[in-house]
This record gives C-alpha cells, sequence and structure tokens, in this order.
C-alpha cells in the first residue's frame, strides 16, 4: 500500500466520520454520503485483484485500513470490509465468467455483496441449516429464510449456502444476482451496535439462477475459508475501537479536575493508560501476523486447494477471539474512567462499548471458536474427526 492511501483513508475519516457519532448511531437509512466519499479515494473494495481491475491490496494493507476506519466508526468500517467474505469464494472457487461478471462491476463501481449463511435454527451450527437448492434442468432453484446478512438490499449479488434437495448432507455456496425475483427483505435489525451498518432478514423463494452459478466445492468449507478474511477484519475493528477509546480518555483526563490536579497526573490513571496501549499494540501484531499467513496462501497460484485443505486459519481464529477480549477489556476500562458520564448517550465512549461488543459475537461467538480451536488445533491430530 502506498503512503498516500493511508493518508487517503485518514483524510476521509476525519472528514466524514469523525463528529459525527450521535448521527452514526442513529437506526437511518444507510449514509449514503459516506460510502460515495469513501468511492472517491478509489479505494472501495481496496482487495480485489488488480486483473479484475482492483487495487490488489492485501489482508495486511486491509487490517491498517480497517483499524483506520474503525477509529471513525466501526459500523462503517464493517460496510466497507464485509464484502471480503463474499468476493474471497467467488474468487477462489467461482468460474472466470462469474469473476468477469459480477467481480469486476464491484471493482469498478465499489459496490458491495452480501453473503447469507446464518438462520433462524442454525445460527453456529451451519450444517442444519434448511435453505434448500434444488436442480431444474439447466438452473439452480433457491428457498429459504436466511436470519443475519449485512449489505444484503443494496448488495450486487448474494452467496447463499444452501443444503442440496437431491442430498441432506451436501451444501453448496450458490452466487444470487440481488434483482432476481424471489428475494424479500424481511426486515432490518435494529441492532445494539455498529448502527451504520445494515444487517438484514431475508426471504428467499424459488430463486432461479443457472446451474453455473454454484461454486466449486462444499458450500460450507467455501464458507468457512471465507470466514478467515472477515474474521481477522473484524478483530482489526477493535484496535480502532480501543485506539477511540485511549485518546478520548486522555482527552478527558487532561481537564478533569482529580485530588488538586487533574486526572491525567493521577498514577492510577497512567496504570490504566498503559494497560490498555500493551493492549492494543498486542491486538495490532496478532491481527498483522494473522493477515501475513493468509496473504501468503493467497500469493500461491494453488490458494484454492491449499485453502480447501486447510479450512480455517488458526491465527484468524485466535486474533478474533483475542482481539474482542483484549478489545472488551479497555472498552470497560474507558468507560469507567468518565463516571457516570460514560453509562449516557451525552459522550461517544458508550458507543464505542457498544460497537465493541460485536466482535466476539458476530461469525461464531467466543464460545463457538473457542471449541473450533479445540476440535482443530488442540485435540491430538490421529483422534481429530
Amino acid at each position: 500500500m502506498k503512503p498516500e492511501d493511508l493518508k487517503a483513508v485518514r483524510a476521509f475519516v476525519k472528514e466524514c466520520l469523525e463528529g459525527r457519532h450521535a448521527e452514526l448511531d442513529a437506526l437511518d437509512d444507510k449514509p449514503s454520503d459516506v460510502y460515495d466519499r469513501f468511492r472517491e479515494t478509489g479505494l472501495a473494495n481496496w482487495w480485489l485483484p488488480t486483473e479484475l481491475g482492483g487495487r490488489g491490496l492485501g489482508l495486511e494493507d486491509s487490517v491498517e485500513i480497517v483499524n483506520e476506519l474503525s477509529y471513525g466508526d466501526a459500523g462503517a468500517a464493517f460496510t466497507l470490509f464485509i464484502s471480503v467474505l463474499g468476493t474471497s469464494m467467488v474468487q477462489l472457487y467461482g468460474s472466470e465468467e462469474l469473476k468477469a461478471r459480477y467481480l469486476e462491476p464491484m471493482a469498478a463501481k465499489g459496490s458491495f455483496c452480501a453473503t447469507l449463511g446464518s438462520e433462524r435454527t442454525a445460527g453456529s451450527e451451519l450444517g442444519r441449516v434448511e435453505t434448500v437448492v434444488a436442480r431444474d434442468g439447466d438452473e439452480l432453484v433457491v428457498t429459504g429464510e436466511k436470519f443475519f446478512s449485512t449489505n444484503t438490499d443494496f448488495a450486487d449479488f448474494l452467496v447463499v449456502v444452501a443444503r442440496s434437495a437431491e442430498d441432506a448432507e451436501t451444501h453448496h455456496a450458490v452466487l444470487i444476482p440481488r434483482d432476481t425475483p424471489g428475494i424479500e427483505i424481511v426486515r432490518r435489525w435494529d441492532v445494539i451496535g455498529l448502527r451504520t451498518s445494515h444487517t438484514y432478514q431475508v426471504s428467499l423463494q424459488g430463486c432461479r439462477v443457472p446451474a453455473a452459478y454454484r461454486l466449486d466445492g462444499s458450500g460450507l468449507r467455501l464458507l468457512e475459508i471465507g470466514l478467515n478474511a472477515s474474521r481477522i477484519l473484524i478483530a482489526a475493528t477493535a484496535i480502532g475501537i480501543a485506539r477511540r477509546i485511549r485518546d478520548h480518555c486522555m482527552t478527558y483526563a487532561k481537564n478533569k479536575p482529580f485530588r488538586g490536579g487533574t486526572l491525567v497526573e493521577s498514577p492510577v490513571f497512567a496504570q490504566r493508560l498503559g494497560q490498555m496501549e500493551m493492549r492494543i499494540d498486542v491486538m495490532k501484531s496478532h491481527c498483522l501476523r494473522a493477515a501475513r499467513e493468509y496473504d501468503a496462501i493467497m500469493a500461491d497460484p494453488g490458494a484454492a486447494a491449499l485453502f480447501h485443505r486447510q479450512g480455517t486459519l488458526k491465527s484468524a481464529l485466535t486474533a478474533k477471539m483475542f482481539c474482542g477480549q483484549a478489545g472488551w477489556d479497555v472498552a470497560s476500562v474507558g468507560s469507567e474512567m468518565f463516571g457516570g458520564l460514560g453509562y449516557t448517550h451525552d459522550l461517544p465512549v458508550g458507543k464505542l462499548v457498544r460497537d465493541m461488543r460485536y466482535v466476539s459475537l458476530v461469525e461464531g461467538g467466543d464460545d463457538v471458536l473457542r471449541e473450533l480451536l479445540f476440535s482443530r488445533y488442540v485435540i491430538p491430530v490421529p483422534r481429530r474427526s
């Protein structure tokens, strides 16, 4: 990434996100001006490969970008990067025709895609999804209800995980253009944090697409692979939120009277902020290490096969878990610094606490990831299922 790219991101954050915490925390229509302005930086969908018209920036650069975006607003950051989940699945396992038809326009327009996996009765147990894909001649027909999906209403296309109507043990990932008949937005979720983002419940009723729109491989395995990138970037949002909390604490402490001086002179405050800084530094180091591992695989000509063998990266799991937990510690301590004001809507810290909580909840809560980490990386190899 060129230095001017990071400079452009920071200018975008300062001009379009900072100072708007109350506005961005309202459950309003998506802030189109924010996303239009980000497109002007030339960095929208920055991870798409150069051969498809994108910038071709790796996940290590993405951690830096998301860190900066989340300092301004984590919901805006989430909206801007979460398409990496669906695009990486299409890039690795879609046909050349699909990549040209759907990823190239995303690179050119700076638009969005959405991934639909979770369901009401199949949250973390995606093997139990009830959405069905059936073959009908040269077409696939998809029917079902999806519970949580971000960006769906304004996406160019959806990547839907469904079980096969012919074999209940088989799952597919199917690309469905957003304008396909049968897609209905049931509602937008009123989420506690990240309220700038738009997450929906979606109904799919007899959605028909060409059979070639099925991605190559098991849908569950492909989703697992796609989650590596998005989990690392979700972890990176915790860094930006934590940095913002730290800076609010410093500004407040410089002017807060305390025992004949100001709070910033208190040794207890110094210890708390020193502990925050340690956590922020380790969070960033871990995210960058996970991103470098991901980038190394993506740079290999056989990346699709390598990822298919590897599945979930250990570093992606631990980055998301650690950053969610360390970030929550920062948010908890930070809110206490403000006393009663930390529990009001008058200061941004309340919003930042709510935004931080999502890191340990979305794309697998910590208990789900602990179990996955145990089964994949703790149990001795001969005993692993």
